[in-house]
């Protein structure tokens, strides 16, 4: 073996270099970093209105009248004054 004093001084210095910590700054210490977390923003679709049925009618004298049905009861009656505005008539129910 060559120079085992070397070689005994260079694994000194590695032991010795791993095993320090790293100098701390002086004064406050660091704080931790702030995370900032953001969801996703989804994109919805509007809900399909409620669906309204209509049964038309007109006898022989060119009056109409209709029957309305459906879930939502705003929605039908948005629909009965447009047909009454648009035929003109009163609907017998």
């Amino acid at each position: 073996m060559r120079h085992p004093i070397i070689y005994l001084l260079l694994v000194a210095f590695l032991i010795l270099a791993c095993e320090r910590k790293l100098p701390t700054p002086q004064g406050k210490p660091e704080p931790p970093p702030k995370v900032v977390v953001e969801k996703e923003k989804e994109e919805r679709e509007p809900p399909i209105p409620p669906e309204v049925k209509i049964k038309l009618k007109r006898d022989g004298k060119n009056n109409y009248s209709w029957e309305l049905s459906g879930s939502d009861v705003d929605q039908i009656l948005k629909v009965d004054d447009k047909l009454k505005k648009k035929l003109g008539a009163d609907p017998s129910k």
